[in-house]
Parts: C-alpha cells; structure tokens; sequence
C-alpha cells in the first residue's frame, strides 16, 4: 500500500493511469498475491484507487489533491493590472512559455482533427461559408451540448442555450445584461485574470473572496455577501483558474444556500471541465439553471483560433441575451467556426483526445 501511495503522491502515477496487474506486482515485490489483492481492496476502500470490472485497478481523481503554491509563503499585498497580462500573453512571440493562461502547446491540441473538419467545409452549403450566423447558433452544435449536460445530471431545453462569438463573449453580454456601472461584483482571489479584465471594463466594483482546495471559502464567502451585497459572482468549478482546485458538493451546498438568502447570480465559467478525469460538483447542476449561469467554450480543448462560446441559463434571460447578441454582434458565431467544432465533437477522436489530454496534464 505504501509502495502504491508514494507512486500517487510523486505523481509517477495520476488519475487513470492503470495500476500493475495483481501477478505483476506480486512478482516485482516478491509477496503472494493474495498480498496484492488485500493491499488493493484496502486502497479502493479508501477511494485512492478504483477497480473496473474486467478491466483492473485504476488511481482515482480524487488521490491528486491540487498542488499547494506557496504555501508557507507570507502574504503580501499586490496590484496586477490584468490589461497588461493579457496583452503579454496574447502578443508573445511562438513559442513563448505562457504560465497562468491555462493554454496548452499546440502540439497537444487535435490539429488533425481540425484539418479534416476544415476539408469537410469545402463540401458544405454555399451559405455556411457566406452567411451570418444564425441568432441562437448552430442547432447542431446546440444539441450536441445538450446531451453533453444531460450526462451530468443537467437537462438544458433549446430555449434555455445560446452559442456566443467566445466565453469572453459570453461573460460580456451576460455583465451588459445583469450589471450597471457601479454595481458590485464578486470574484476569487485569486482568479482568472481576464474576469478581472472584463469587470473593469464594465466599471463596477470588485471584491474577493479567498478560494480554497474545496471551493471560496465559506465563511468569507457567507461575510462578504451580507456585507457588500454584490449582484454576481464570477467563478470556475471544476479545475478552478488559476489553483486547480475542485468544488466539493459540501461547499457548492453552502454557496447555493447563501446565494438565494442574498439573491445573488452566479455565472458558472465551466471552461476545464473536460480536463477532469471524474466530473466534480457543478452549481448549474445542483441549481437547475435557476440562479446560476453557466457559461463555456472550447478555446482551451480544441482550438483558440476556432472560437465560439455558449451560455446556458434561465429561457427569459437567454432572449434578452439573444438581443443583446444581435445589438452588438449582428447575428451568432460563425457558422464557419461551430460546423468545425460540431465535426470534431461528434467525432469518436475527441473522446481520446481529451482521455489523452487528462494524462499529459496530470504529468505536467
């Protein structure tokens, strides 16, 4: 057991790496393997591993708690101008390490894919190259998504769906609709910068709340909302930018509960969830889209250059949104960018892209 959890903990194994036959083992470690099959019912008991029947054993999510970053390290004030980390990022030569974007290599991104998605265009209506997107977005692309919620327990109507330009596009029109000058806003510290970026922009107030590896925490949180009363809040779930931790129910229970005592809107930016090898609590789930927004895209899976964003929310809100979508953007995303996008995810390839993915990130 100790010899398996120092693999866990030194990251030689991570979250579904298979572990070693219970005869391979057995014979590595000169026991019997009746030795091994005890030692690896007790690490099941404990969640650090799982068994598949048929299949074998295999290390949990859960075993790989988020790494601790500076954890002994004082506290000190500090200013970051988020225009500026934006622009640096964005005009970095080829090549350039990027740390805190939460973008990978090109080279791990399904680039193949995306050439035969681009081939398959030539052969598509004159309309798809020529036209403006539709309002609401590629009803394909849209019914896709849709089942993709339902897998984790959240039923989303066509009504309830918007596809956006981006996920900034979609967090921008959702402030335009929500916010007025002045209002105030709540964020984790620390978060993604560019919230911090767009919130200034739209000339509210800030004010954070400290995120911890099971979520804000709550007490703060709870504080902060009878105190300032900010109209939103703005955060990750699942794989939180920049710390990579994880909501747990427990936490996403009591930030539910203190949402509705203060009547706040939570806009759920669920851009990483596909990073996770097990999905983890998702507020737009357990609230059924009634205070929460979620919102997403698939900048960081697939491509950054094929860009479209989605929002999913209250069928009220959503046509509000769709005006304010036409006011400032005159018409949907490209249809040229969701027929790409549609190909790959319907696609059998981005199932192991994204498998393949998860393994490379938790080496890294």
């Amino acid at each position: 057991m100790n010899a398996i959890r120092a693999k866990v903990a030194s990251r030689a194994l991570v979250a579904d790496d298979r572990l070693p036959s219970i005869r391979g083992l057995a014979a590595t470690m000169g026991v019997s393997p009746s030795t091994v099959v005890e030692a690896y019912d007790r690490l099941a008991a404990e969640g650090l591993i799982r068994a598949r029947p048929g299949s074998g054993f295999y290390v949990s999510s859960a075993a790989l708690p988020p790494l601790a970053l500076a954890k002994d390290q004082p506290q000190r004030d500090r200013a970051v101008d988020p225009f500026w980390v934006s622009r640096q990022s964005l005009d970095a030569e080829t090549g350039a390490l990027k740390p805190g974007c939460g973008w990978l290599p090109a080279e791990w991104m399904p680039t193949e894919a995306l050439r035969r998605a681009l081939r398959g265009l030539a052969r598509a209506d004159d309309a798809v190259l020529s036209d403006y997107g539709a309002t609401r977005g590629s009803l394909t692309l849209r019914r896709i998504l849709m089942a993709r919620f339902a897998d984790e327990g959240l039923e989303v109507p066509p009504e309830q769906l918007l596809l956006t330009a981006s996920g900034t596009q979609a967090i921008d029109l959702v402030c335009r609709f929500l916010l007025r000058p002045g209002d105030t806003v709540l964020v984790d510290d620390p978060c993604y910068f560019n919230f911090r970026a767009l919130l200034r922009a739209h000339q509210v107030r800030i004010v954070s709340v400290p995120y911890t590896a099971s979520g804000p925490d709550i007490a703060s949180f709870e504080a902060t909302l009878a105190a300032e009363r900010p109209r939103l809040y703005v955060t990750n779930s699942a794989l939180h930018n920049p710390t990579g931790a994880t909501l747990s129910p427990q936490t996403a229970h009591r930030v539910l509960n203190a949402a509705t005592a203060h009547d706040l809107t939570i806009v759920e930016d669920d851009i990483f969830a596909d990073f996770e090898p097990e999905p983890s609590a998702r507020l737009a789930a357990l609230d059924g889209l009634s205070r929460v927004i979620r919102i997403g895209s698939f900048s960081k899976t697939l491509s950054a250059s094929v860009r479209c964003g989605f929002v999913a929310a209250r069928a009220d809100w959503i046509e509000d949104l769709v005006d304010l979508q036409v006011a400032t953007g005159f018409g949907g995303p490209s249809a040229v960018a969701t027929e790409i996008i549609a190909g790959v995810l319907s696609s059998g390839f981005y199932r192991k892209h994204v498998e393949e993915l998860r393994r490379r990130l938790a080496r890294a």
